[in-house]
């Protein structure tokens, strides 16, 4: 079994035809798929979209990048959003520097991330984290403001020494395509040089489809491309090796441990 931890499914290039995109990845063995918002409509099709497919699970959230419908009663919405039982993680959240270079707009992303954490903790949900070119900004408010379940930093790609520090924070690194990719070798690097344990994967369809693919819309059935890759750079069996990324990710994003 396999547990695709960030898909955007509600995602204009996706939603038309997921009947075929998820009978596909099933056939292959995927059957749990976390869908995930990055604002409060897209938080909301997330949670129709659980609820009309089987294994299907919604995270909601405003992401960095969506500062501008930031508000006071954002919170409020997203709360009312998780009393849902499909609703499984706060997410995506963080920080996003790439775009975003002025200083009152980083205030902003930081505050819409500290609240969003603390919601999370607030409902015992676990965090799925958005972060790119802001990983010490990043580490440093998961330092302070401690997530209490376990969680998840998103498609990541800081160095190692980093990525161990978010994983003594009491986070998993999740890979996907990119690992694949012939340039990733400080991916690679990282995702070796930890355990197993502190892994997942996701394929943030559409987006970042794994080299075979590359260019290319990204789909779900795509992620066992990556896991396969995965477990043949790590030098272990497929099985064993998907059953333990599996368990990981079902032990992250579970509303029984809520």
């Amino acid at each position: 079994m396999i547990f695709d931890t960030h898909i955007h499914l509600n995602d204009e290039r996706l939603i038309n035809n997921l009947d075929e995109y998820l009978s596909d990845a099933r056939g292959l063995g995927i059957t749990d798929f976390l869908c995930v918002g990055w604002d409060i409509e897209s938080s909301k099709n997330a949670i129709e979209l659980a609820h009309k497919f089987n294994g299907v699970y919604a995270a909601i959230a405003l992401m960095p990048t969506e500062w501008k419908q930031y508000n006071k009663e954002t919170i409020n919405e997203l709360r009312e959003l998780a009393k849902d039982n499909l609703v499984v993680a706060i997410g995506e959240i963080g920080l996003d520097y790439y775009w975003e270079k002025n200083d009152e707009i980083k205030a902003i992303q930081k505050e819409m991330f500290i609240e969003q954490i603390k919601l999370a903790n607030e409902l015992n949900l676990p965090v799925s984290i958005h972060c790119r070119d802001a990983y010490q900004d990043c580490l440093d408010i998961v330092r302070s403001f401690h997530v209490k379940r376990k969680s998840v930093m998103h498609c990541y790609s800081g160095s190692l020494e980093m990525g161990r520090e978010f994983i003594r924070n009491n986070f998993a690194l999740a890979f996907g395509g990119t690992l694949t990719f012939k340039n990733s070798k400080n991916a690679q690097n990282t995702f070796l040089n930890i355990d197993i344990n502190s892994i997942v994967f996701e394929t943030d369809a559409p987006y970042l489809a794994p080299q075979k693919f590359r260019g290319q819309i990204n789909i779900p059935k795509y992620i066992y491309e990556t896991i396969l890759f995965a477990s043949s750079l790590r030098n272990m069996d497929f099985e064993d090796f998907q059953k333990q990324i599996y368990k990981n990710s079902k032990e992250i994003f579970s509303r029984e441990n809520i």
